[in-house]
């Protein structure tokens, strides 16, 4: 049995740690505030020496992230502490300059929670119904950067989000990608054992397939224009329910009757930060490519034989009707390394004389959350 005099020292010790939490909390409460003040530091700074300085610097903080993770001891995961960090990283920013973020709406949609991951909840979010009108408020400058999604692990390439580079000059400044994991929501109102529709994007439809058919075969299932939209409309009914993601759960005040329904656990979309400068290299990066080639046999052959030359690795390769000509194709090319390596400006170069457009979307740094 534990005695009193145990009882006693234990009840000390834990006064202890709490008294040594308190001063670890204070501690990073001034370091906090110390690194935000050098942040309006830098501010003053950029406004003194810079006609238009730029805040957001994808490279530098991608660079930042990865020297947490790489010095991290734990026990907190490296992706936990980097999370932290991009936090204090989005508040500092906003101290600094604001940045606002036009995305693909509405709010709780998967991109949100993207948008969310990549900047941080101190950025000031403008959620656009169409992609087309989210690179049109960046291009005229009435948002600083944009984020679309470019293709899912499941469903493929999101054609809209590559057609819009076609006529677009934005760059690809930086790549966000998010687990796509699917909630079964329900209402207060919700009467569970009458649902008769289930509510989500037709794409979410597809992708929980299995476990619908599993668990609520013969309830109609509807498609609505976002799963946030799903999430917006179960609220007033009682024999419905929805698919979305914890974001729309939480903005909609939702409760989560079934968690992580997805077919596939390692469903991933990838998404990319569009905006109007170039970045510099981070040290591991990416690059994009608008290719349009001459309409004839081989040609893609002669455009991919310079890469393996300069053993230059491709991560993806889609292909995109050159509208409005009949029967010609532009090629999207996502390469590892940077524009600004000698192997991949050599690459460039030997490909141009071959196609008729060559076109660096964007070198950017990969994902590192």
């Amino acid at each position: 049995m534990i005695n009193d005099d145990q009882n006693t020292t234990n009840s000390l010790d834990l006064a202890q740690i709490r008294q040594d939490i308190d001063s670890v909390d204070q501690q990073l409460q001034q370091l906090i505030n110390r690194r935000a003040r050098l942040a309006e530091a830098v501010a003053k700074a950029k406004f003194a020496s810079e006609e238009n300085p730029l805040f957001y610097r994808p490279e530098r903080e991608a660079q930042v992230l990865r020297n947490v993770m790489e010095r991290n001891e734990g026990p907190l995961s490296d992706t936990t502490m980097a999370r932290l960090f991009r936090e204090i990283m989005s508040a500092c920013l906003a101290l600094e300059a604001p940045q606002s973020i036009a995305f693909l709406g509405p709010v709780g949609t998967y991109t949100h929670s993207a948008v969310l991951k990549h900047f941080g909840q101190d950025a000031v979010i403008r959620p656009l119904p169409t992609i087309d009108e989210v690179f049109r408020e960046v291009e005229a400058g009435s948002a600083h950067y944009g984020l679309v999604p470019v293709e899912n692990s499941s469903e493929g390439v999101v054609n809209h989000t590559l057609d819009c580079f076609k006529t677009s000059h934005l760059n690809v400044i930086g790549e966000v990608e998010l687990r796509i994991h699917h909630q079964f929501l329900i209402s207060s109102n919700t009467r569970k054992d009458s649902i008769k529709q289930i509510y989500a994007h037709q794409q979410t439809l597809a992708q929980c397939r299995g476990w619908l058919d599993a668990h609520y075969p013969g309830v109609e299932r509807v498609a609505m224009s976002s799963n946030a939209e799903a999430a917006r409309r179960i609220r007033n009914e009682w024999h419905s329910a929805a698919i979305a993601s914890e974001t729309a759960a939480s903005l909609y005040d939702l409760e989560i009757l079934h968690g992580n329904i997805e077919d596939n656990p390692e469903n991933t979309t990838r998404f990319l930060v569009i905006g109007r400068e170039k970045v510099p290299e981070s040290g591991n990066d990416k690059t994009s490519l608008l290719i349009s080639a001459h309409d004839r046999a081989g040609a893609l052959l002669e455009i991919l034989a310079p890469f393996a030359k300069h053993n230059i690795s491709l991560t993806s390769i889609e292909t995109r009707p050159a509208l409005p000509e009949k029967w010609a194709y532009v090629f999207f090319i996502d390469l590892e390394g940077h524009v600004a390596q000698d192997n991949v400006k050599a690459a460039i170069e030997e490909i141009r004389p071959l196609v008729k457009e060559v076109r660096v979307l964007g070198s950017y740094p990969v994902a590192v959350l």
